[in-house]
């Protein structure tokens, strides 16, 4: 039994999106971040870095910040959606760390900037959505040969950047400026694991459609 402490981010979903897909037992723990309830003493022992997810794997009191070590440690745990091959191996591990600094700290700022503080501050707004744009054509073209990211299956490198292209509505960016990112979002959007994955925890939003 794994205890997720998490709330409905892009961050969020990737751990969420990895534990349904693996078929694991699992208790989710809401940490309201609206509410700071990340600065609790009681989740700081479990995420000194007061950020979300963070698990506890009751199979032997592990626990683990960073959205990125939980990914590759659930993959290692279960032997799922990390190629055992050396070549996908760590091209699956190249496009995690693509997801970890570029796409999540970009597309973060670009919503900071583009969707929460439009007009506040032009030159951020430009800088950050450009080099979000810059990224889309990145996996555009990554993903014009092949049929996912790291190789040609379905990998925690994947899983990791999907909630991010999930709020290219958020980004300001036309889905269809970048087909090839479009096939792969909507082919990921059709795995049930998936739709139950950004339900966690549960909230209204909706998946944009392109």
């Amino acid at each position: 039994m794994i205890d997720l402490y998490t709330w409905f981010t892009p961050n969020g979903r990737k751990v969420s999106l990895m534990l349904e897909e693996c078929g694991l037992d699992y208790t989710t723990h809401a940490v309201n971040i609206a509410k700071d309830e990340q600065f609790a003493p009681e989740f700081l022992k479990i995420s000194p870095n007061n950020k979300i997810p963070a698990i506890v794997d009751n199979d032997n009191g592990k626990s683990l910040m960073e959205s990125g070590a939980i990914m590759m440690y659930l993959a290692d745990k279960t032997r799922k959606f990390w190629p055992s091959d050396p070549e996908n191996k760590w091209s699956t591990v190249e496009w995690l760390m693509f997801q970890m600094g570029g796409v999540g700290p970009m597309f973060g700022q670009c919503h900071h900037f583009t969707k929460y503080n439009s007009g506040k501050a032009p030159y951020a707004e430009d800088r950050y959505l450009n080099e979000t744009k810059r990224l889309y054509g990145v996996m555009n073209e990554r993903l014009g040969k092949n049929g996912f990211l790291a190789c040609d299956e379905y990998t925690i490198a994947d899983m990791a950047v999907w909630p991010w292209v999930a709020r290219f509505d958020w980004q300001t960016v036309d889905l269809n400026d970048f087909p090839n990112v479009r096939r792969w979002y909507l082919e990921i959007l059709d795995r049930p694991a998936t739709r139950r994955g950004w339900n966690v925890p549960e909230n209204e939003q909706e998946i944009p459609m392109p």
